[in-house]
């Protein structure tokens, strides 16, 4: 997916000359309206529908004992995590990095005693240091769902699974699901002296053919091995891959993790995500800390995955409770850009400014009643006012008249007279939803 420019809604316009200026810490930002609005309604649409897959919600706090954080880091460097002395005990605290070593240290204590499977599910921030692009926040809206204690591909397939209908649930329409296995390239890296592996999985990250062919030379490594290492940044697409996947792999120490990947294709099949599945052989993306399966949802708009998950099933050992694990995140960021691309964002319901008059405050408490946000409008550009902070339509009364503008047309139509009730409930019929 080809990545495309930032939309026009996260430009920042300059403020007027006169007006202070109180920058934001590099990498931060605010949600104004009405994008803090659909950023609600994104992560309540998500969360609703992990609950319907049997996922408990749990809120992990925004710091932790540095400590306990960098157990479960996984493949975040250290120097990523924003540390301070916290006041009272004088322990090192950290800013969450990653939601899942919170998830790790829950079940491993306060949920301890609770039946196997756990099936959890969180929304919430994660602060880093690092940042990999221009455009890539410090802090990064995430929700994720946490799979302990079921092992292998059908935990696997539950998440996949999810992962795809929860992008569906937001409103996405176009987005694949690409998969891929740790232990591809973890069994062909055995074979190469330890010094080379940092420069061969960043020219894998990379698909750099060219720098992976220069380092195999005279490696020592076997000729099979060295011929599957330069292949394996082409071995990406659809079904159609396969074949020349196993011809190269099936000769290397990577055959066992290949039949694995096969076979989770195989079921993602059957389970019905065949059509948004694509299988990427050179995934090393998070190599130190998944040890099976890989994936991550693409869209176009992004330029990077709108979710990345997998196994993790030495995660929780690090915290005294070995068992399997797996899970995903969606970046509510990246998700959100790429509904606005499609074209496929929730609108906000209606809500009305309605006219100062006699009855206005009658006409109001009636529409709350009846579930329409709305408030009394005092004198000026009502609609002006209404564009501005996000009203769907202005409602005016003059004697027995009375009119409805609407903001996406800037028509009016005309709504029958009648008691406050009467009004409030032909207005809410002819709001519907937007």
């Amino acid at each position: 997916m080809r990545p495309s420019k930032p939309p026009s809604a996260l430009r920042v316009a300059p403020a007027p000359a006169t007006a202070p200026n109180y920058p934001l810490p590099a990498g931060m930002r605010d949600l104004l309206p009405p994008e803090a609005l659909q950023r609600r309604m994104l992560s309540r649409r998500l969360l609703e529908h992990f609950g319907l897959h049997g996922y408990a919600l749990v809120t992990p706090p925004a710091f932790e004992l540095a400590d306990v954080l960098e157990r479960g880091l996984g493949t975040l460097d250290p120097r990523d995590v924003l540390r301070f002395v916290e006041p009272e005990s004088g322990e090192v605290a950290a800013l969450r990095p990653d939601v899942t070593p919170q998830i790790a240290r829950m079940a491993a204590t306060r949920l301890a005693d609770r039946p196997m499977p756990m099936r959890l599910c969180y929304e919430g921030t994660v602060l880093r240091r690092r940042q990999e692009r221009a455009r890539k926040h410090r802090q990064i809206p995430q929700a994720g769902v946490e799979l302990l204690g079921v092992r292998g591909p059908e935990g696997d397939i539950e998440l996949m699974g999810l992962s795809v209908s929860s992008a569906r649930a937001a409103g996405l329409t176009g987005f694949k699901l690409d998969v891929g296995h740790a232990d591809i390239a973890r069994a062909m890296m055995s074979e190469f002296p330890a010094q080379l592996a940092a420069p061969i999985l960043d020219a894998l990250a990379r698909k750099d053919t060219g720098i992976l062919a220069d380092l195999a030379r005279g490696s020592g490594a076997p000729a099979a091995v060295v011929t599957a290492l330069c292949e394996l940044p082409k071995l990406h697409g659809d079904a159609a891959v396969w074949a020349e996947a196993e011809r190269v792999l099936n000769p290397t120490a990577a055959a066992p993790a290949l039949g694995a990947l096969r076979d989770l294709w195989d079921r993602a099949t059957a389970f019905g995500l065949e059509s948004v599945l694509l299988v990427d052989f050179g995934e090393v993306r998070g190599f130190a800390y998944y040890t099976g399966a890989i994936f991550h949802l693409l869209a176009e708009g992004p330029g990077e995955p709108i979710g990345s998950g997998g196994r993790y099933d030495d995660l929780l050992a690090r915290f005294g409770a070995p068992m399997p694990a797996a899970g995903f995140a969606l970046d509510l960021d990246n998700l959100a850009w790429a509904l606005r691309i499609q074209g496929c964002e929730e609108i906000p319901e209606p809500r009305v400014l309605v006219a100062l008059g006699a009855r206005s405050a009658a006409i109001c408490a009636a529409l709350r009643a009846a579930g329409r946000g709305c408030v009394v409008g005092n004198e000026g550009d009502l609609e002006a006012f209404a564009r501005a902070w996000g009203f769907s339509h202005v409602l005016r009364m003059a004697d027995e008249k009375i009119a409805l503008w609407e903001a996406s047309t800037a028509g009016s139509t005309a709504v029958a007279a009648g008691s406050d009730a009467e009004v409030a409930a032909r207005l809410a019929e002819k709001l519907g939803s937007r």
